[in-house]
């Protein structure tokens, strides 16, 4: 260890103390703690940043082309571990950055540098893109003392600057949408893949939020009967280095630096407004906006990464660093670091993170990466843990939707169900589950049963709904849905890695050939199987996720993590054939068969215990000759086929009454064999009425059987029947 180095105060540094060749004299009032970041408040701008253990902050401005630094401004006053000043003379699109003096001490958790430019991480916009250089890292690339080291060359050339904003937007009429849970479903997409290669998008605009509002976007996203449009991460993010030296990018967005702003790449001018207008324009179609946020590490990386933000202005406070070595990150995320959300002032920048766009961008929701994270504290996973509370009580962020992927890869990382009330958790088990009946494997039926109704062994406990059960069968982390019934293996050497990266455990299947085929056979299974998944998610109690572009019959090739590919790969295509326009055509109609019986977004959760009281199951499990599911039958690891009769007449919510719902009969049969299955007797009806069968196309007319007759169900297939009433009408079509 180089002692001198490890125990340098950086206050020492020549190079630190170095001055512009240009400098202005710049008037600074003694400002405010509070807000932190920088603040216009129509007079001047206050600038506040927090930080416990630096000894000086000066504040960097540059000219509005971010290269020449026109002046650098010594934050005169320090309250409550937050360093502050007021400048009477800067405006909106003033653009800055911090130099953090203090020690650098590595082995004790310290990396002040004040060679390096950093990022205030309250920051509303940042603009300009990184380029990696070894003078981003605090310590000296190659020396003998690796991290010990410290460098003494200057990151600004090579940074991103902060720009002040001026918040002001005229939202005029439009609304929050506020839909209740039990109408929403989620189309989980991305900004720029979206639209690169939609007609419609003007070439300047795609990519950006500006080709999401075009009119053909946001009409056929809304004419889907979809609810809520969830973002990948468009906070301002980074490209590794690694990525961009193979020609690839971080597509997906993982890989956050700032958690106030857009990502600029995602701006077709230079106003953030463009977001705001995004939202209001997706409000005025009725669809909520929900952004998938990543508040668990940033970009910076372990010890050996670069010096951007947080790492620069109080590396011991913003990062878990091991007890006993705090030279080193604790890795729960398999970045390199992780967000210590149990210090206060962490946990405050996350939270005003989230409320600043459910506010100021007025976003409906958050699904947060890797979320068990955010409520792990020291001791482990605490559902009562400091995040986790305050979200709950905060008058703002406990009324949006808040959506957990509920996995880590740290200690204890799987909390599936493990989520305090009022959050929504995306179900990997219903994934798996549905993917594996569906493909055929034996003893699934229990396991299906209980991921159709909500996965209650999950999440019926302290008053939480089937809501909380977010149910998917495919996400952007993985392959598509055309993908799955298409390929066998992964087939990702286009991400440079030997194909060693993404999943292997993918419960797929390519029905006899590996990716495109000809024979009309295989094509038409595959077709149907597609039909399958995409029904079942729908018709499932509990909130569905679809990924967008899977009605489309996207596909990626067989990569299943296409993370870095910021190409063709990812994009959805929109030329569409025949089988694709047929296909949307089949999503919409199932969609609009959810939305038509609520018995199958029920908000509590439906027993198969007879009720003494009402007189009635109601949810029955039948065999294909009728009869009700027995041990004998639920032991049978050869069945695959099942019947769920859902019984309108259950009682729709706390209160002690008969609902007057329609009665449905679901009937899923996952054998490769035709299986013809015996329509069971119901109360206060006469036959059933065939409403969906994906053996079928959307096109053809529904049709009637009485009670006790037969109904084939043809091989890899799915059926929904209504309950025909006594002297009904006029059969309709939905």
């Amino acid at each position: 260890m180089n002692t001198s180095h490890a125990s340098r105060d950086s206050d020492k540094s020549v190079a630190a103390d170095e001055t512009p060749s240009v400098m202005r004299q710049t008037r600074v009032h003694e400002g405010s703690s509070f807000p932190l970041g920088a603040t216009w408040d129509g007079l001047g701008v206050n600038f506040a940043l927090f930080s416990a253990n630096a000894t000086r902050v000066e504040l960097c401005l540059f000219d509005e082309t971010g290269e020449q630094e026109l002046a650098r401004v010594e934050l005169p006053e320090y309250t409550d571990e937050v360093w502050h000043g007021y400048l009477p003379d800067a405006r909106p699109g003033q653009l800055y950055g911090y130099r953090v003096h203090g020690p650098y001490a590595p082995e004790e958790g310290h990396r002040f540098n004040p060679n390096k430019l950093l990022l205030d991480p309250y920051a509303k916009q940042i603009v300009g893109d990184l380029q990696w250089d070894e003078a981003l890292f605090g310590y000296t690339i190659g020396h003998p003392d690796g991290d010990l080291s410290f460098d003494e060359r200057d990151s600004a050339p090579f940074m991103p600057r902060c720009r002040v904003i001026d918040p002001a937007f005229t939202w005029g009429r439009s609304r929050d949408v506020q839909l209740p849970w039990d109408h929403t479903i989620v189309y989980e997409t991305h900004v720029r893949g979206y639209t690169m290669r939609h007609p419609s998008v003007p070439e300047a605009l795609r990519g950006t939020f500006a080709g999401l509002m075009v009119n053909d976007v946001v009409d056929y996203i809304h004419s889907l009967g979809v609810s809520s449009v969830e973002l990948l991460p468009i906070h301002a993010f980074v490209d590794d280095q690694r990525l961009l030296e193979q020609g690839l990018r971080n597509y997906w967005g993982y890989n956050t630096l700032g958690f106030f702003a857009p990502h600029s790449r995602y701006l077709s001018g230079e106003s953030i407004n463009e977001f705001k207008e995004l939202v209001a324009r997706y409000h005025a179609a009725d669809l909520e906006v929900i952004l998938d946020v990543v508040y668990n590490h940033t970009a910076e990386g372990n010890e050996l990464g670069p010096t951007l933000s947080l790492k620069g202005i109080d590396n011991a406070s913003y990062y878990r660093l091991m007890p006993e070595e705090p030279r080193y990150y604790i890795d729960d995320t398999g970045t390199g670091n992780t967000l210590n959300l149990s210090h206060q002032r962490v946990l405050q920048m996350v939270t005003d993170s989230l409320r600043y766009w459910a506010t100021e961008m007025r976003v409906d929701g958050f699904r947060f990466d890797l979320a068990t994270i955010l409520g792990r504290e020291p001791h482990g996973f605490d559902e009562g843990g400091g995040f986790l509370d305050s979200c709950r009580q905060d008058p703002i962020l406990s009324q949006v939707k808040l959506i957990a992927e509920p996995w880590d890869c740290g200690p204890g990382g799987y909390q599936v169900g493990g989520f305090p009330p009022g959050w929504a958790e995306w179900n990997d088990r219903y994934r798996d589950t549905v993917r594996a009946f569906w493909r055929g494997d034996e003893g699934q039926l229990p396991e299906l049963a209980t991921r159709l109704m909500a996965s209650a062994d999950f999440f019926k406990r302290r008053g939480r709904r089937p809501f909380a059960s977010v149910n998917f069968v495919t996400a952007h982390d993985g392959y598509t849905l055309f993908d799955l019934v298409a390929y066998n293996d992964k087939h990702n050497e286009a991400n440079g890695e030997d194909n060693m990266d993404g999943h292997d455990h993918n419960l797929s299947w390519n029905h006899g050939v590996e990716g495109p085929t000809d024979d009309e056979d295989i094509q038409a299974l595959r077709l149907r199987q597609i039909r399958n998944f995409i029904a079942t998610t729908l018709l499932s109690q509990g909130t569905p996720m679809l990924l967008a572009g899977d009605e489309l019959l996207r596909t990626q090739q067989g990569n299943n993590n296409a993370y870095c590919q910021d190409n063709e790969i990812s994009w959805v295509d929109w030329n569409l054939d025949g089988d694709a326009h047929a296909m949307i055509e089949y999503l919409r109609r199932v969609i609009a068969l959810r939305m038509r019986y609520p018995i199958l977004r029920r908000g509590r959760f439906l027993s198969g215990e007879y009720n003494e009281e009402m007189g009635l199951k109601e949810v029955t499990w039948l065999a294909p000759d009728g009869a009700e599911m027995d041990v004998e039958r639920w032991e049978d690891t050869e069945a695959r086929t099942l019947g769920l009769l859902l019984d309108g007449r259950a009682q729709p919510s706390g209160i002690r009454r008969a609902g007057a719902d329609v009665t449905l009969l679901l009937i899923f049969n996952a054998h490769h064999e035709a299986v013809a299955f015996q329509l069971p007797a119901a109360p206060s009806g006469s036959g059933w009425l065939c409403r969906l069968d994906t053996s079928q196309t959307c096109e053809e007319a529904p049709f009637q059987r009485a009670f006790g007759e037969e109904h084939v169900l043809e091989g890899r297939s799915l059926a929904l029947l209504e309950l025909v009433q006594h002297n009904e009408g006029a059969v309709t079509s939905v």
